[in-house]
């Protein structure tokens, strides 16, 4: 077997909440400031004393040509994890062995010099990983095409919008051939259609090139359907790391809520954000348990802050392995999707059927987007569970993803 591309080991990262560290001038200079405006050094020792451990004593090893997701509730240490193997930060205890390039895309504008153009950016991403002018030339074109930004490519980036950024900053991570490819959930800013373009190029990555992926995504779809395995964080210890299928399912199980409402954390600028989601019975009342044979409502409340053209809203529900089931959409009944929307508040109501989903745990990840804005996810909205019904009948404990009540005949064909 091949030596691991990537050891980690007993890895551990800790913050002093409220305490300036002194690994620079400038933070030296910033605690000099804090002083100036009347902190005491009492308060300072007091502030030093709460140590948060973002990364507790982990430990793996991945090999070259793995795929592995990394997944966990916000503040679980994936977004920490990723910037001490990309060398943002240091750990505090531990060892990290990286044999190889290793290219990053962890934040939007990460990596990039704002005032030099497109094509700047891609040489000098080029050469800190190492390769020659020649090489970078070689690829630059493929660069450009992928991004799909050709006309913008001599622009400088700092006017560029979030979605080009993302894409021209992924083009340039996927292609400069780094041994060790990291990307995290800031794939969500671009469109639909450029996120499933990217995870098809991991994919050709690892497959054809033997590189070695880490993907972070609260997409449990997107993880099962890329990668072969899984990191499970919580409060930054390792969980399990394992298949895919068998972490996703522990994850599922392990954030599994009764709440059946959800409320987006802060409010944004975007044109179109969602800030309600419950998912109601058919009489009406809030649930996180729906039995199979009854129907339920999805309901969405969203803020237009601008005039919307081709807007959709849409709620697309996963099973338990990360199997993306049904995709429902509030343009179902506008089949040319022309729906347009003037500034204003909304409530749409996506109604299920009875009879359709069969007994498993849910998650519900929204989506919405128009015609002139990106597109926009809020991953763990919620989960729900669809249960057997009291009545034990002939569709009880059955298999499969659906449960559907189809129409049957029957006739007698006559005597052996």
């Amino acid at each position: 077997m091949p030596a691991p591309i990537i050891e980690i080991d007993q890895l551990s990262k800790r913050y002093r909440l409220g305490q300036i560290g002194m690994s620079s001038f400038r933070e030296e200079t910033e605690k000099w400031m804090r002083r100036l405006r009347g902190k005491s050094p009492t308060e300072e020792n007091q502030s030093s004393r709460r140590d948060f451990w973002a990364l507790r004593d982990i430990s793996l090893s991945i090999y070259p040509g793995e795929i592995v997701g990394i997944i966990g509730r916000n503040g679980a240490g994936k977004s920490t994890l990723l910037k001490i193997l990309s060398r943002i930060t240091e750990p505090t205890a531990g060892e990290v062995v990286l044999r190889g390039r290793v290219s990053s895309l962890l934040e939007v504008g990460t990596g990039f010099h704002p005032e030099l153009s497109g094509r700047d950016n891609v040489y000098l991403n080029g050469a800190i990983l190492g390769m020659k002018r020649a090489e970078i030339a070689a690829k630059f074109d493929e660069i450009v095409e992928f991004a799909e930004i050709a006309q913008f490519i001599d622009t400088p980036v700092k006017r560029y919008s979030s979605g080009m950024y993302v894409k021209l900053a992924f083009a340039v991570a996927a292609h400069l051939e780094p041994e060790i490819l990291i990307v995290d959930e800031v794939l969500a800013v671009g469109d639909i259609q450029f996120q499933q373009k990217c995870l098809g190029k991991m994919k050709d990555v690892s497959r054809n090139s033997g590189r070695t992926v880490l993907f972070v995504s609260h997409n449990t779809g997107s993880v099962a359907a890329l990668t072969q395995k899984c990191i499970l964080l919580n409060q930054g210890s390792l969980e399990v790391y394992g298949d895919t299928p068998d972490v996703i399912q522990q994850y599922t199980s392990f954030q599994r809520s009764d709440q059946a409402t959800w409320e987006a954390p802060k409010a944004t600028a975007n044109p179109l954000q969602v800030t309600h989601v419950k998912i109601l019975t058919t009489q009406g009342l809030t649930s996180s348990e729906v039995e199979m044979t009854e129907g339920f409502c999805i309901e969405l409340d969203y803020i237009v802050r601008q005039q919307t053209y081709d807007t959709v809203v849409e709620a697309w529900i996963y099973a338990s392995d990360g199997t993306r089931v049904v995709v429902l959409g509030d343009s179902d009944n506008d089949p040319l999707r022309t729906l347009s929307r003037a500034p204003n508040r909304y409530r749409t109501r996506l109604h299920v059927p009875g009879n359709l989903l069969n007994v498993d745990t849910y998650r519900i990840r929204i989506v919405s987007c128009a015609k002139n804005s990106n597109a926009y996810d809020y991953e763990d909205t919620l989960l729900f569970s669809i249960i057997e019904q009291k009545t034990v009948t002939a569709r009880s404990g059955r298999g499969g993803l659906l449960s559907l009540a189809i129409k049957t005949e029957h006739e007698i064909l006559g005597k052996n």
